[in-house]
């Protein structure tokens, strides 16, 4: 019998070996992250009147007939402007064998761009979640909300882990890794996962965060350290422990504990209850095994949250509890490690954007 856990990079590259996962072009051995698979766009992007879901039944390829309103070929790059809705088919594709289930979501520094990414599937009923014994292309639903971006094909906006079985950690189980290995510096908030909170109080100085200017140039995804944060965002200064949030504005925020994921355990960051404020935190939510992680024992790596404000503004308190990490077993260690033996832009990371901006 299979053991159960979240499919860690061997796992991955056997499902590749055994046609589980296809792609044309071939899948790339940099897109195998040490929990998921990065996916990539195809070459053309379907501007859609609406977002959607497939639905029981129904292929995205029926649905497109009824949403498309244009088509874009991508292969000179193109531009996905802020507020509209596209659909891109991915080049990646997936024949899940019974027992695995999988789950999709954006990769961090999408999120860190407001570009809302999820993943859709023929017959999906939901967002990102793929069900077991799945045989079908697979789709990404891009929505730019703050910033029109240039993409290409191969660009890699979202990724995607496998499970095999149950892999969640319950609280019991969360208590006692914590009280192993600790999860947090500091008080553990253990409830339906690991709560984390806002840090509004910096140790040095007063930039609490970013929130992101409404008018501002394209961004191409291909171009790293390039941009200068001050074309994009404002800084947030504040002295009282406290951030009014706007309606409709997005923000960079970041926890105020510093997060550890073992090597053998990996993580999913998930909304906080709505009723706590008119706010959503988390836009791009995987956490890899060795996240903040060291063998020496190092003190984690703070969570950067990607806020928006919904209908009314709302005040954020220094140590309020805006979200939580989901932790679940991994299937096997990893071979290689989040910030070992891989480019890991945010290891180590305080509140930092995207990384397309220059370092402050």
């Amino acid at each position: 019998m299979t053991a159960s856990g979240v499919l860690a990079d061997q796992g991955i590259r056997d499902l590749i070996a055994h046609g589980a996962i296809t792609a044309d072009p071939a899948i790339l051995p940099a897109q195998v992250q040490p929990a998921s698979l990065d996916l990539r766009l195809g070459h053309v992007a379907y501007r859609v009147r609406a977002s959607f879901l497939a639905g029981k039944g129904r292929s995205v390829t029926e649905r497109l007939q009824e949403f498309e309103m244009h088509r874009m070929d991508l292969s000179d790059g193109a531009v996905l402007e802020k507020g509209c809705v596209y659909v891109i088919p991915l080049m990646e594709s997936l024949a899940l064998p019974q027992g695995i289930t999988a789950v999709a979501n954006a990769k961090s520094s999408t999120g860190r761009l407001d570009l809302l990414t999820r993943t859709i599937t023929d017959q999906g009923t939901e967002f990102d979640r793929i069900p077991e014994a799945y045989h079908g292309p697979l789709y990404a639903e891009v929505c730019p909300r703050s910033f029109s971006v240039l993409v290409r094909p191969g660009m890699r906006l979202n990724q995607i882990r496998f499970r095999a079985g149950q892999a969640v950690l319950t609280d019991a189980d969360l208590t006692t890794l914590h009280q192993n290995e600790p999860l947090v510096d500091g008080t553990a908030v253990i409830a339906e996962g690991l709560g984390f909170s806002v840090d509004l109080h910096p140790t040095e100085g007063d930039l609490v965060g970013y929130r992101a200017k409404p008018h501002t140039g394209v961004i191409d995804l291909d171009k790293l350290n390039h941009y200068a944060p001050a074309d994009y965002w404002e800084e947030l200064h504040t002295r009282d422990g406290q951030l009014i949030l706007d309606p409709g504005a997005f923000y960079i925020l970041v926890s105020r504990e510093s997060v550890t994921i073992p090597p053998d355990y990996a993580a999913e960051m998930a909304p906080y209850l709505a009723m706590v404020g008119e706010f959503r935190v988390h836009y791009a939510g995987f956490f890899d095994p060795g996240f903040g992680h060291s063998a020496a024992g190092g003190k984690g790596s703070r969570g950067v949250l990607e806020v928006r404000c919904h209908e009314a503004p709302f005040v954020l308190e220094h140590g309020q509890i805006v979200g939580r990490l989901v932790y679940e077993r991994m299937q096997q260690r990893p071979a290689t490690l989040y910030g070992t033996g891989i480019a890991s832009n945010y290891q180590g990371q305080g509140l930092k954007l995207a990384k397309h901006f220059k370092a402050q």
